[in-house]
């Protein structure tokens, strides 16, 4: 399948700096079989039946961007990918001037070492100290937002509360999981009130979301990799709710993928693993019923993934439709429910 099938014009303006206050007072777009109807966070209640299974991805950004020096060179560091309790791969910016063995300060005693560098440009860095690194990145690191946000401003004390869910608490995403963005106690209480289930799975999101798709077709695409777990509980919670035909819904692509690694025809268990899992069209969805998630870039894996249950025309229509309504895209824009 052509790339350029998922590739659309987007007004700059359409691009949301600062998401939705309060969170639930978001817009969302419920797309039903072949109509759309214009709604709000805060209305999913009335949305959702009583026995849906709302799943989260409980994941925590770090803040994992760095800025820092090794002698007269500015170096910055974007970290992706965790290699050790100690090591993480990062992308550099003026990779040239850091060299394997060179010492790079990031200020407020916080520091790291580069001990190999890979082709794409990453460095694997060692961090100084006996401190664990999380604590290291909270004095020294900034939250890392998508380029398309980090270029129009400046990343600053809000994005820390801003960029994170409600249900962070397992750290490791260097990116959100943005469709959870739009929770808030006082929506969780009313989906509760209506007799919404919730339950949790765990993906730490990498750098991977945010890179189009270069390759001219989506089966030429090398999939990024992902950390991904599942309780003992969800695993429970989920094989319950398929035994009792509960619609099983993501709340965000991340926990869609979580959902769609596991076998067909096999429970739920309790594992930790990695998915490279790609869904485009043509594919047929094994557990996820229906998907809550924002507007995403063109020529992602992640709007294919859209196409994946809509179809590539209804697709196509529906960003039509969200840019001429005036959505607001990317991660900090507004929502769509699709049933």
């Amino acid at each position: 399948m052509r790339v350029g099938l998922f590739d659309f014009e987007l007004p700059q303006e359409r691009i949301a700096l600062r998401p939705a206050r309060p969170r639930d007072s978001a817009r969302l777009l419920l797309v039903d079989g072949r109509e759309v109807f214009d709604q709000l966070m805060l209305e999913l209640p009335e949305l959702l039946q009583p026995s849906d299974v709302l799943v989260f991805n409980d994941t925590k950004v770090i803040p994992a961007q760095l800025e820092g020096r090794r002698g007269e060179a500015s170096i910055g560091a974007t970290l992706h990918k965790r290699e050790g309790p100690r090591e993480w791969w990062a992308f550099l910016r003026n990779a040239k001037r850091a060299r394997v063995g060179d010492k790079i300060d990031f200020g407020v005693e916080v520091g790291a070492s580069v001990i190999e560098k890979s082709e794409d440009g990453s460095a694997l860095l060692h961090f100084h100290g006996d401190e664990p690194v999380e604590l290291l990145l909270e004095r020294a690191g900034r939250m890392p937002l998508p380029p398309y946000i980090a270029s129009k401003r400046a990343v600053d004390a809000e994005d820390r509360a801003d960029y994170q869910t409600m249900f962070a608490r397992e750290e490791g995403a260097v990116a959100a999981p943005t469709a959870a963005l739009h929770f808030s106690q006082e929506l969780l209480t009313a989906l509760a009130d209506k007799g919404v289930l919730r339950t949790f799975v765990t993906l730490h999101v990498g750098i991977g979301t945010f890179k189009p798709v270069v390759s001219d077709t989506l089966e030429g695409h090398a999939m990024h990799v992902e950390r991904y777990s599942i309780a003992c509980q969800t695993a429970d919670e989920l094989n319950r709710a398929k035994q009792e035909g509960r619609r099983i819904i993501a709340v965000g692509t991340t926990a869609a993928r979580v959902l769609e690694s596991q076998a067909a025809d096999q429970p739920f268990t309790a594992r930790s693993d990695a998915t490279g899992i790609f869904i485009y069209p043509p594919y047929r969805w094994k557990h996820v019923d229906a998907l809550i998630t924002n507007f995403h870039l063109p020529r992602s894996t992640l709007i294919a993934l859209v196409a994946a249950m809509i179809g590539l025309d209804e697709q196509r229509r529906v960003y039509w439709a969200a840019i001429e309504n005036r959505y607001r895209f990317f991660s900090y824009g507004d929502a769509m429910l699709i049933e």
